[in-house]
């Protein structure tokens, strides 16, 4: 069911994902939250394929919102109190207009399905095919922001830890920056405040995306929040857990003289912004000219290319790393990779070749390091449609058993 809603209306996790439900259940409460949408994860599916409807239909609720905004994963089973998926999955700030949210979407879908996400969900026991909701809203330009605690994180104690920062609050999840750091009891005395080295703040950038900007010399060490700040906080960490229950990790941001609620998740027990690439049709005519797919009929090429999203990589970016986890099966449209393994280059791939089928057929760690040599254009299959496709068609596996068969006699030959 493609569904795609303003986040007081978000009420399914099973559709949205906990993030954007937590959010639509501020919103209900009345908490300080910025405007947006919640879109499904079938919705962002079709939005990665290219579905011509679902950008569109996604797309015009978007024109509800003022400009720029973020763009944030919302993965049905992501961030709960067992497992946290921050630094996996993308969050792409200051997408400057409507035009670019599609193409943000489809980048935060490959973000859930990359190799470490996928690594991530086997290590914590989360194997199953990632349902990728998105939520997107008005990008605020706070003056302050960072995340705070409603219990202590490291030793449980029944006390408010908050860390801030000037700026926008992705240089504190980051690590970017030794934030300032407070403790308050629950009446909201403040039992200690520390001062951090704050010399970057991450700002909204005139053209999209984010940038560094150097933080003057006199507020690098200065306190960044006020006894007034530290009072609506412990307000608001008081509303949260009202909202939602005890134990709560909180993003929070300062905009304008106003206090705005983020995100609010469990306390988990113990970057930059990409160019935004546009979202292209469904890969049949590069299909087409894959050896792995001759002899298949017009019908099963069409079927197939519409499992099949696209990715883009710049010269020089690292595509799949030997040793990692494997998620992704990719054919090339236009660049060259060069393929290495143990540190020696001993392949170049380009249009119509592909890669990375290996990891995903024995489950094992990727064979080779394979490195964009030019800015690359590729289709991707996650493990959960390439593995049933080889399966269910015989026809392909046999062109791929021939074309390991090739591969092996190379090796053997060198």
């Amino acid at each position: 069911m493609k569904t795609v809603v303003p986040l007081a209306e978000a009420h399914d996790e099973s559709l949205y994902g906990a993030k954007a439900v937590g959010l639509g259940d501020a919103m209900r409460a009345g908490l300080p939250v910025p405007p947006g949408i919640a879109v499904s994860g079938d919705m962002v599916d079709a939005v990665a394929s290219g579905d011509e409807a679902a950008i569109a239909e996604v797309v015009e609720l978007v024109r509800s919102l003022s400009t720029p905004l973020a763009v944030r994963s919302s993965a049905v089973d992501e961030d709960s109190a067992d497992a946290s998926f921050a630094g996996q999955h993308l969050t792409l700030l200051n997408v400057a207009s409507v035009d670019g949210v599609s193409a943000a979407v489809g980048e935060i879908w490959w973000s859930a399905n990359s190799d470490s996400a996928i690594s991530y969900r086997k290590r914590v026991g989360l194997f199953t095919r990632p349902s990728v909701g998105v939520v997107v809203q008005s990008l605020l330009d706070p003056e302050i922001a960072g995340v705070m605690f409603t219990q202590n994180p490291i030793n449980g104690a029944d006390e408010r830890v908050i860390e801030a920062s000037w700026g926008l609050g992705e240089v504190v999840v980051a690590g970017r920056v030794i934030p300032d750091n407070f403790r308050l009891d629950r009446s909201g005395q403040v039992l200690e405040r520390t001062s951090g080295v704050k010399k970057v703040a991450i700002r909204s950038a005139a053209d999209g995306g984010t940038v560094d900007e150097t933080v003057a010399p006199e507020l690098v060490e200065q306190l960044c929040l006020d006894d007034d700040h530290l009072a609506r906080l412990n307000a608001l960490a008081d509303s949260c857990e009202q909202v939602y229950g005890p134990a709560r990790d909180i993003e929070w941001a300062c905009a304008g003289g106003k206090l705005y609620l983020l995100q609010c998740r469990a306390v988990t027990r113990a970057g930059s912004s990409r160019p935004k690439p546009p979202v292209t049709t469904r890969p049949t005519e590069v299909l087409e000219k894959v050896p792995l797919f001759a002899d298949l009929g017009q019908d099963e090429i069409d079927q197939i290319a519409g499992l099949f999203k696209e990715r883009r990589f710049r010269a020089g970016e690292t595509i799949t790393r030997e040793g990692a986890g494997g998620a992704a099966f990719f054919v090339i449209e236009s660049g060259e990779v060069a393929v290495s393994v143990r540190g020696k280059d001993v392949a170049t791939l380009s249009e119509g070749e592909y890669f990375g089928e290996m990891a995903l057929i024995d489950e094992g760690a990727r064979s080779a390091t394979i490195t964009a040599k030019t800015d690359l254009v590729c289709h991707g299959l996650t493990y959960w449609e390439f593995r049933p496709l080889v399966q269910q068609n015989a026809t392909i596996a046999w062109n791929m058993l021939h074309t390991l068969a090739k591969r092996l006699r190379t090796a053997q030959d060198e």
